[in-house]
């Protein structure tokens, strides 16, 4: 009887460590090759933001490119804020690079309260066609 009760507890046991076991990208941003499908930036490299539509945020980076972001909600004054700090969400274990379908956190200082924190996923690198369509108001 002692053998059948000692099977399923392996079988746990396995089951655990296998899903402990390393994977190629080890679960973490940043650490995929960054081809043209996944482009990276550092949030100290963004040099330019403008709000877009509604939970959206388009930032300039260092070479250029022009990334969109889609903010998880709490992220109300993005159109009137001047400054904001972009951070990965996995607290910089990626060496803080910030890749195309990686979550970030998007920081926003008040004066007089405590800063205020969101989430938003890095959805794409916008085209210089996609760039030039955006209203003026909207082009980082």
């Amino acid at each position: 009887m002692t053998r059948l009760l000692s099977y399923p507890a392996i079988a746990a046991a396995a089951a655990l460590a296998a899903s402990c076991a390393p994977t190629n990208d080890m679960g973490m941003p940043g650490d995929r090759a960054a081809g043209p499908e996944r482009q990276c930036f550092y949030g100290d490299q963004v040099r330019n933001f403008r709000a877009g539509g509604v939970g959206q945020l388009y930032i300039r980076a260092m070479r250029d490119q022009v990334f969109e972001l889609n903010n998880s909600g709490g992220c109300t004054d993005l159109d009137f804020t001047h400054r904001l700090a972009i951070t990965p969400d996995v607290g910089g274990l990626a060496g803080g690079r910030i890749c195309t379908g990686d979550w970030a956190r998007i920081t926003l200082p008040a004066s007089s309260a405590p800063p205020r924190t969101c989430r938003a996923r890095v959805s794409r690198v916008l085209t210089e066609a996609e760039i030039s369509a955006l209203p003026d108001a909207q082009r980082p």
